[in-house]
C-alpha cells in the first residue's frame, strides 16, 4: 500500500470516471500484471506514451475502483461504509476486471448481508446476474425467488428484454409455479418481440416469418412441458404456431390426447413440482395497517414494481414489515431514525383526519441522519384513493440528485427537501407538501398540515 500511495517510480496511469468526476490512478505495471489476468491482457496491446502506459475506464466510479485498487495491492476489502448498491456496482466491476475470488466473495455478501435490497431491485439484479457465467451464486438466488413468484419476472414491462440463457434459466426449472400454457404465452411473446418484421397481425404471416420465429425461439422450444398442457389450451393456443415446433412433435402431442399409449418419439419432460400447501391469503396490511388497505398495497406494490396494472391483491409480491406506527411509538423524528434508519427499501404513510388524505412515499435507499442530498430515479410519493378522493395518485421522482434528503435529528423522512415531509421538532404531527423535486403534486395546497397517524413499512419479497 505504501508503494501505491507513494506512486514511487509508476509507469501506468489509469483514468477513470466520467466528468466532472474523473481521478487518475497512478499505478505499477509489474503489479497488476500478476494480479489481474484483464490488465495482463490490457498490456499486450497497450500504446505508451513517454513511457507510460495509458488506460481509461469510463464506466467504473472513481469511488468502485479505488477499493479495486487497494485490494490489487493490499488483498483486502472493507465493506463497512459502503451501500448496498455500492456493494453490487463492487462486485460488477470486479467481475469484470476478472477478480473471480472477489467476485465470489461480494456474491456471497449480498445475499447474505443485504438481501432485502437485492430483492427490492430484483429486476436489474435479475438480468446482471445471467450476463456472466461467474455469478453462480446470485442466479441462484434469483432462481429460488422467481420459482414463488414467476410472475415477478413474466408479468414486468421489460420482460420482453430479458437475455434469453435468463429466460431458459426459468424454463428449466422444475419448481416454476405456473401452468405450463401460460408458460407458452409468455415464451411466444418474448419470441414475437425479439423477432424483427413480424407483421402485427398473425393472419399476414409468411412461411418466413414463422422461421423466423422458430429461429429466435430454437433454444427456447424444446423446455417446454408441452405433454402437460390441456387439450383445449393445445387446439387454442399451440396450434397456430404448430409449424414452429420440431419435426414430429406436433403429431406426439396430437397422439397423446388420442391415446396416451401410443409410443412418443418427442422426450417427455416431467410436470413441473406444483407447491400442494398453497400460501394464505396475503392479509398482512389488513392486520398490520390502521391507515391503508390490502387494495392500496396493491397498489403501491405495482409501482414500485413499474407493473403496467395494478396487482390483483391475491398477488401482491411483498410482505409489509411494519417498522414504525406513530400512535404506538411516538411521533417524534428520534423515534423514526431509532427504529427506521439502515434498512432499505421503506414506505412511509400519513393520514391527516380532517381531510380523510392519505399521503406517503416510496424510498428504496435507507434513512439516516445527514446533512444533504441522496440520488435515487426509484423514489415516488402519492395521494392514495379514499373516501372522497376517488383516484389515487403517482409522483415519481423527476430531479434524482434532489430525490431523498438526510436532515439532522430533529427531521424525519422527507422526499426532497420541500414535497412531503416531516420537519417541524417543536410539534411532531406537522408535516409539509410542496411540489418541487417531483412530477406532481400530491395535495391541492401547499405548506404544513398536521397528521393523525403515519406508519412505515419495510417491503421484503415473499
Amino acid at each position: 500500500m505504501q508503494l501505491l500511495e507513494s506512486e514511487y517510480d509508476y509507469n501506468v496511469v489509469i483514468e477513470v470516471g466520467k466528468q466532472p468526476n474523473i481521478q487518475l490512478f497512478k499505478v505499477h505495471s509489474v503489479i497488476l500484471y500478476q494480479r489481474s489476468l484483464y490488465f495482463r491482457q490490457k498490456f499486450k496491446n497497450a500504446t505508451k506514451k513517454n513511457d507510460m502506459i495509458e488506460i481509461k475506464l469510463p464506466h467504473i466510479s472513481v469511488e468502485i475502483f479505488s477499493n479495486i485498487i487497494k485490494y490489487i495491492y493490499g488483498g483486502l476489502v472493507s465493506l463497512e461504509n459502503l451501500k448496498a448498491s455500492d456493494i453490487f456496482d463492487f462486485l460488477v466491476a470486479a467481475n469484470e476486471l476478472k477478480f473471480i475470488e472477489l467476485s465470489e466473495s461480494l456474491q456471497t455478501h449480498l445475499i447474505n448481508n443485504n438481501s432485502s435490497w437485492l430483492r427490492l431491485n430484483f429486476s436489474r439484479v435479475y438480468q446482471i446476474s445471467f450476463q456472466n457465467e461467474n455469478f453462480i451464486d446470485l442466479q441462484k438466488f434469483c432462481n429460488d425467488i422467481i420459482a414463488k413468484h414467476p410472475r415477478i419476472i413474466f408479468d414486468s414491462d421489460n420482460f420482453t428484454a430479458f437475455q434469453e440463457n435468463a429466460l431458459i434459466a426459468l424454463l428449466k426449472n422444475d419448481d416454476l409455479q405456473m401452468e405450463e400454457s401460460e408458460v407458452w404465452d409468455k415464451v411466444i411473446h418474448w419470441g414475437k418481440a425479439n423477432t424483427p418484421n413480424l407483421p402485427s397481425e398473425m393472419k399476414d404471416w409468411t412461411n418466413e416469418n414463422f422461421k423466423s420465429l422458430k429461429a429466435t425461439l430454437q433454444h427456447c422450444l424444446p423446455h417446454i412441458r408441452y405433454f402437460q398442457i390441456p387439450g383445449k389450451d393445445v387446439m387454442k393456443k399451440i396450434k397456430p404456431y404448430r409449424s414452429i415446433l420440431e419435426e414430429n412433435l406436433w403429431d406426439d402431442i396430437n397422439s397423446r390426447f388420442v391415446d396416451p399409449d401410443l409410443p412418443i418419439t418427442f422426450p417427455i419432460l416431467p410436470p413441473r413440482k406444483k407447491v400442494t400447501a398453497q400460501l394464505p391469503p396475503r392479509n398482512v396490511i389488513t392486520l398490520s395497517s390502521s391507515i391503508i388497505t390490502l387494495q392500496h398495497a396493491a397498489e403501491i406494490s405495482s409501482w414500485i414494481d413499474r407493473h403496467s396494472t395494478i396487482y390483483d391483491t391475491t398477488e401482491i409480491p411483498y410482505e409489509f414489515k411494519l417498522l414504525l406506527r406513530g400512535s404506538r411509538d411516538g411521533f417524534e423524528s428520534e423515534v423514526f431514525h431509532k427504529l427506521c434508519d439502515n434498512i432499505p427499501g421503506t414506505v412511509v404513510v400519513v393520514k391527516i383526519n380532517s381531510t380523510n388524505e392519505i399521503l406517503g412515499g416510496y424510498n428504496p435507499l435507507i434513512w439516516k441522519v445527514g446533512s444533504g442530498f441522496v440520488v435515487t430515479i426509484y423514489s415516488f410519493i402519492f395521494s392514495l384513493k379514499n373516501g372522497n378522493f376517488n383516484e389515487s395518485i403517482l409522483s415519481r421522482v423527476k430531479y434524482g440528485s434532489r430525490a431523498i434528503y438526510y436532515g439532522n435529528i430533529k427531521q424525519g423522512p422527507w422526499f426532497s427537501m420541500k414535497d412531503f415531509g416531516m420537519g417541524d421538532g417543536n410539534d411532531p404531527k406537522k408535516w409539509w407538501c410542496r411540489k418541487d423535486a417531483y412530477e406532481k403534486p400530491i395535495r391541492t395546497s401547499d405548506g404544513w398540515f398536521s397528521i393523525d397517524e403515519y406508519e412505515v413499512f419495510q417491503f421484503d419479497i415473499l
